[in-house]
């Protein structure tokens, strides 16, 4: 039976977790292709750890080129139940300031050229998404990042741009109009995924820059945005060692059923290379 583990997407300036023990690398073929990187698995306190950083060892894979599909899917052929996401985010708002932390609630899609479903090819699924993100896992992210004493926002909308240039000052300021919190151009794309696979989701975003929206304000470089995640990642990693313990690894909340329901083409209608390829994701639904 594989051991139920907690994952962490690490994103720019989060490559790796020093406080895992015991670790050793798995560089998994899935049936959506290759992941980012090896995944690391090790532990901490006591939990099974598995990280992946989502644009490779190095920052080589642009926000477009993830392959986010091979990274969920991997996560899931692990047995990971809950995934913990670190994020590099523009602020879309005055009162939430570089270095500043965000526990988004909601979405926005401004993505255009990802694979954001497993679903395809002769079988479709429509799985709820009116709550991205898992609200258990966003109030363990939300204490931990006040007990540690961070500047934090407690929900807000994470707009998801395609990315990777930064956004026109019109777009930036349409995006305000909007009410967004903060803008980033990964984390909609593994959360979908990630709903679809049954797994709970939530992201810490680490806010670096306000876009190129505030006037006065230096305009938004990959030179500004690095230095700032980099002044955050020790944050990042002192938040995860106090998260992990926090997880109910074992409880049960919605997220762990999302497809239920939500698969409307009958098992005899899916393609059996279809059938194969999704038993990773969602075998359980097509045993006889």
């Amino acid at each position: 039976m594989t051991q139920k583990m907690i994952g962490v997407c690490g994103g720019s300036g989060l490559c790796r977790l020093e406080s895992l023990t015991d670790t050793r690398e798995e560089w998994l073929s899935t049936p959506f292709g290759e992941p980012s990187d090896a995944v690391v698995i090790g532990r901490l306190a006591g939990r099974q750890v598995a990280f992946l950083p989502r644009h490779g060892r190095g920052h080589v894979r642009s926000p477009s080129e993830v392959n986010y599909r091979a990274n969920i899917c991997a996560l899931k052929m692990l047995g990971v139940r809950w995934i913990i996401s670190v994020s590099a985010v523009g602020s879309m708002r005055e009162e939430i300031q570089p270095l500043d932390v965000v526990v988004p609630d909601q979405f926005i899609d401004r993505t255009r050229h990802r694979q954001d479903t497993f679903f395809t090819d002769g079988v479709v699924a429509h799985v709820g998404l009116a709550d991205p993100f898992c609200a258990e896992l966003r109030k363990i992210l939300v204490a931990k990042c006040r007990e540690l004493g961070l500047s934090t926002h407690d929900g807000g909308t994470y707009l998801c741009m395609e990315g990777p240039q930064f956004s026109t000052r019109a777009e930036s300021e349409l995006y305000r109009s909007w009410g967004v919190s903060v803008i980033g151009m990964t984390n909609l794309t593994e959360a979908r995924l990630a709903r679809e696979a049954e797994i709970a989701y939530a992201t810490l975003a680490f806010s670096t820059d306000y876009d190129c929206w505030r006037k006065g304000e230096e305009t938004v470089t990959a030179e500004m945005v690095v230095a700032n995640l980099c002044k955050n990642a020790q944050n990042a990693k002192k938040l995860i060692e106090m998260i992990v313990p926090a997880v109910p690894l074992d409880a049960e909340c919605s997220c762990h059923s999302a497809l239920a329901n939500s698969i409307v083409t009958d098992r005899a209608d899916v393609p059996p290379a279809v059938l194969h390829r999704l038993k990773p994701i969602a075998g359980r639904y097509f045993e006889n």
